[in-house]
């Protein structure tokens, strides 16, 4: 499966700016990749101002992700501010060049940044199947905690009892804490032997946070296949399933993981 990243700096709390930005971006990748993955809150910036900004699921940036999918031919990722039944949400969306989606809302909320004061946390994950993949995908803070994204698998290791081969992170991730950010994604990826994709944004915020992407693309092993750095930037690789699946087999390490089950 090909699956695009794109690192890029947002026009701070202006959507419809923004939309137009990537459109240009997605534009170049047209029949040219399977998966798009963007950052966090890539309409807006990670913005508190949830009850001004926020758009119902019939707004203008699920309009925008489902023409966007239809367009390129590939499956869309990204987290928008949403307001759905009365609350806000940081809420991720999969769309399919079909039309049809997925939704996860952000588990995890910055408290530092007082986005569980704003925000309503999610309470499920979600994985999804694009392309004979199982895919994911997650946001941001989600990624210091590793029990929300952990790998499980039953005694026989099959794909079948492998929840999933391919984890996202799509972020806002300032450059204070870059370190953090590019050790994690490694770590997710060696300790769920899975190909892990990282999507940050790049520049200055509204708030003067600056952040220098980093975004990656890393295997099952937790080699960095590829990391932009200090700058805009897309990039395209081709994942090999089958490759991941001969190095589960030849290191069965999750067979050997603890079982546990989360509770809210």
């Amino acid at each position: 499966m090909k699956v695009s990243i794109l690192q890029s700096s947002l026009v701070w709390e202006n959507a419809e700016q923004n939309r137009a930005n990537f459109s240009r971006k997605t534009d170049e990748l047209i029949d040219r990749t399977d998966l798009i993955v963007l950052p966090e809150m890539f309409t807006t910036g990670f913005s508190m101002r949830a009850a001004e900004l926020a758009e119902p699921m019939t707004g203008p940036t699920m309009t925008w992700l489902a023409d966007t999918a239809k367009k390129t031919g590939a499956a869309i990722v990204g987290s928008f501010i949403c307001s759905d039944a009365g609350q806000h949400f940081n809420r991720l969306v999969f769309m399919r060049p079909d039309g049809a989606f997925d939704t996860y809302d952000k588990r995890h909320l910055f408290g530092l940044a007082g986005e569980n004061e704003h925000y309503a946390a999610g309470k499920k994950r979600l994985i999804v199947e694009w392309k004979g993949w199982r895919i994911c995908p997650l946001i941001c803070y989600d990624l210091r905690f590793p029990a929300w994204s952990r790998n499980s698998v039953s005694n026989s290791l099959t794909r079948e009892n492998s929840p999933y081969d391919l984890l996202i992170y799509v972020a806002n991730w300032p450059n204070r804490r870059s370190h953090h950010w590019k050790s994690l994604l490694v770590a997710r990826s060696i300790e769920n032997q899975s190909f892990t994709l990282g999507v940050n944004i790049f520049g200055t915020d509204g708030s003067g946070l600056e952040y220098s992407g980093d975004s990656a693309v890393i295997d099952f092993g937790g080699q960095v296949i590829c990391q932009i750095s200090g700058q805009e930037g897309t990039y395209t690789a081709e994942l090999s399933l089958a490759n991941q699946q001969q190095y589960r087999q030849q290191l069965p390490f999750l067979q050997d993981a603890d079982f546990f089950t989360l509770h809210e």
